[in-house]
């Protein structure tokens, strides 16, 4: 049976680093959505475990957030053509998502010739500006914090055809940024978004009980 040709199109999720010298260096849009994303959130309270018993459920800010997935990758049936699968495999787009964690080549190769020159402090190489994007609602910024590799298939050149990557991912909030940059109002309209999320779901929930707000 043919699909409905007004069945709603698939919305693929993405990891994106932003890099202003290289704004193609790492875009990752998932051949296959993963079927499980799990979240864990934990409170960042004012007092911590011992603080005082006055105001145990002052906030100092938003929940750390921690994402886990695992993305599949494969090639097999890319290896029947001509294109770029043949030569390399998968690992072009096993290095688009490596690259979020690697400093810029070039900027290793300017700091190390400064510190030849006796240059004595150097400042870390800041890397991309990450996105985590699941459907619209969810346009995160983040860093990864968790990355491993599993290669299930390899082509007569030992290049891999198929594998699986977990990954784990901390959200940045806007304590993570300074006011100018473009995390910072990334976090409070996704912040906003979920704050009218939980008035639907409240107001839905109380109406399931028979209850009216007037």
């Amino acid at each position: 049976m043919s699909s409905s040709p007004i069945s709603p199109r698939l919305i693929k999720g993405a990891i994106i680093g932003i890099d202003v010298a290289n704004p193609l260096a790492s875009v990752t849009i998932f051949q296959y959505n993963p079927d499980t994303l799990t979240r864990s959130l934990q409170a960042q309270t004012s007092g911590g475990e011992g603080g005082g018993r006055s105001e145990p459920q002052r906030l100092k800010g938003p929940p750390t957030e921690n994402i886990r997935l695992e993305v599949e990758i494969d090639a097999t049936d890319q290896l029947e053509s001509e294109g770029p699968a043949r030569g390399v495999g998968i690992h072009p787009q096993l290095a688009a998502l490596e690259m979020l964690l690697y400093p810029k080549l070039q900027s290793v190769i300017t700091n190390s010739a400064l510190l030849a020159t006796g240059m004595i402090e150097i400042v870390p190489v800041e890397g991309p500006f990450t996105l985590f994007i699941w459907g619209p609602q969810r346009v995160l910024p983040v860093r990864l914090t968790e990355f491993s590799v599993t290669e299930e298939a390899h082509d007569t050149l030992l290049n891999p055809i198929r594998a699986k990557v977990a990954l784990g991912m901390r959200v940045l909030n806007y304590n993570d940024f300074p006011v100018t940059h473009p995390g910072f109002s990334m976090f409070l309209v996704h912040q906003g978004v979920k704050e009218a999320m939980a008035v639907v779901g409240s107001v839905g929930n109380v109406a399931s009980f028979g209850l009216s707000l007037m």
